[in-house]
């Protein structure tokens, strides 16, 4: 089994980018067996729980709309070849992260394991129906789309359950090097940080399973 702990952020659009662009990578290895593993990455570790304004936000961020506009824009076209819509426009608060990487957190627990539809439905939530993923209502109700418990999931955010586990491992990212997200982790062994082209995963995957294959031989001889 190979391993990819992806760093990454809900609220980050090259993370959406990223994601696709590994799927289509995993896509032309089809029989390798991957195990991804989402981890916890927050842009804005700061931001009061019930966020912010977003346009108080982007002119935080890039100091003016026509800045925010051309960053954005840009991110637009990218999106656009992987068949991302983004909806900027439509989002009116930048939200903390937090309880979304707890839900995260959640649905990647044994026997629960839902993360694989839950990360789209972050992202498409976010990116294009404009919600604020850091309510725990809306985050219920994607939660329960994707399957996932209702009941279960609104006692545990209700909670301050794993919210520090969450806030450990945003500084482990930190001290492992880590600045900006997505960043894909191989086998523990090889990074790859960006929102790379599908092309750029396949050497080190292909990597992992010769060392693996190795590895296993040298235990069997």
């Amino acid at each position: 089994m190979i391993t990819i702990d992806v760093f990454s952020d809900p609220i980050c659009p090259w993370c959406y980018i990223g994601k696709k662009r590994l799927d289509q990578a995993l896509a032309a290895r089809p029989d390798l067996p991957i195990a991804v593993r989402w981890r916890a990455f927050q842009l804005n570790p700061d931001m009061p729980r019930d966020g912010m304004d977003r346009q108080s936000y982007l002119s935080a961020k890039f100091g003016g709309a026509d800045r925010a506009s051309e960053v954005y824009g840009q991110i637009q076209r990218v999106g656009a070849q992987v068949g991302i819509d983004f909806q900027f426009d439509k989002i009116p608060r930048t939200p903390s992260t937090l309880n979304a990487h707890r839900l995260i957190r959640y649905a990647q627990r044994p026997g629960v394991e839902k993360a694989d539809g839950l990360m789209p439905a972050l992202f498409q939530a976010y990116f294009m129906d404009g919600k604020d993923i850091g309510d725990v209502a809306v985050l219920l109700d994607i939660a329960q789309a994707v399957g996932l418990d209702r009941p279960a999931v609104q006692e545990y955010l209700n909670s301050r359950e794993d919210e520090d586990e969450v806030q450990a491992e945003d500084v482990f990212a930190r001290r492992l090097g880590i600045g900006g997200v997505p960043c894909f982790i191989i086998d523990g062994k090889y990074a790859l940080s960006g929102a790379q082209e599908p092309e750029a995963f396949l050497p080190l995957l292909d990597m992992a399973v010769q060392e693996q294959t190795a590895g296993q031989s040298s235990v069997e001889g």
